[in-house]
């Protein structure tokens, strides 16, 4: 009887086991589907409301060219905005989240009337260009690479500065200490950047879902690892700052509740002694908002940090 017993308890608890572990399974490919699978869903599109759609305006009445190049075999597709005047700066600008190019017109429109001709990339996995998955700036960085190269190879005098909000400010600092950034690139300026993917998706997961990171962020992470080549944590931005010469300015809102605020502090500390660092917080704005809260502050203080260090 009490064999018996032990049997029937060992099957509950098997049972159990097995029950969870396929409830985690469909959890975590829902989840690796929200956050990592191309939907060309689009968020953060300017509004007509914001005080910033002017530029928006501005912007889709310049002359463009369509531009591509083919990296790690997915051909990518950007914008190419000459400047007004002819020069060899030129600023690479990198979107967002569930974003393409489109998102990024007011920047562009910014960048164009201080003066700089403007590139405008979809990443991988958005708008036209090719690509399955999202990658939070960890294959990113080298598709950003690649469009410097191009631009460098197009002008040898190419003076390039990287720009990037939110994912593709992450982006843009994880391309910032690899060997194969060319030598033409000369400083990077992020907007609201995470610190790295693990940090920002148990974060998500807390806030959104109420979701602890054990086991299911654990799971999709390798998910991740499965079908992409890399774990959540290898997406980081504060571990290449430890590594980059380039001067940066850091920009965050002070009232950012989607990439908290307390990450730039980290990503400002974490780079490397030595060099040139800049840190903007925008008292009041919200996550990818600080242009549209104090525009000005914004425009002068990129202008004066890129006459800085874009000689």
């Amino acid at each position: 009887m009490k064999k018996f017993r032990k049997k029937q308890i060992w099957r509950v608890i098997i049972g159990l086991f097995a029950l969870l572990l396929v409830i985690n399974l469909g959890a975590t490919l829902y989840f690796y589907q929200i956050a990592c699978v191309r939907n060309n869903q689009q968020i953060g599109q300017v509004k007509s409301s914001s005080p910033n759609y002017s530029l928006v305006q501005k912007f889709d009445k310049l002359s463009k060219s369509t531009e591509s190049i083919k990296n790690d075999g997915l051909k990518l597709d950007a914008w190419y905005v000459p400047a007004e005047h002819k020069t060899n700066n030129t600023v690479i600008v990198v979107h967002g989240f569930r974003q393409d190019k489109s998102a990024m017109r007011q920047y562009g429109q910014l960048f164009h009337e201080l003066g700089y001709n403007v590139l405008m990339p979809d990443n991988r996995g958005a708008g036209q260009s090719e690509g399955k998955f999202i990658t939070f700036g960890y294959h990113d960085k080298f598709d950003v690479i690649a469009w410097a190269n191009y631009l460098t190879d197009k002008n040898p005098e190419s003076q390039i500065s990287l720009y990037g909000l939110s994912m593709g400010a992450s982006t843009v600092m994880m391309a910032s200490s690899e060997k194969s950034l060319p030598s033409s690139v000369k400083n990077i300026i992020e907007d609201c950047g995470y610190t790295n993917a693990w940090d920002e998706i148990t974060y998500q997961a807390k806030e959104s879902y109420n979701i602890p990171p054990f086991p299911l962020v654990y799971s999709v992470s390798l998910e991740s690892k499965l079908r992409q080549g890399w774990f959540f944590q290898e997406a980081s931005a504060t571990k290449a700052l430890t590594k980059d010469k380039l001067p940066i300015l850091l920009i965050h809102g002070s009232n950012d509740t989607y990439v908290p605020t307390s990450m730039v502090y980290k990503n400002y500390k974490a780079v490397k002694k030595g060099t040139p660092k800049e840190l903007l917080v925008i008292k009041g704005a919200a996550h990818a908002k600080s242009f549209e809260t104090n525009p000005e502050l914004y425009r002068q203080t990129i202008s004066k940090f890129m006459k800085a260090y874009n000689p």
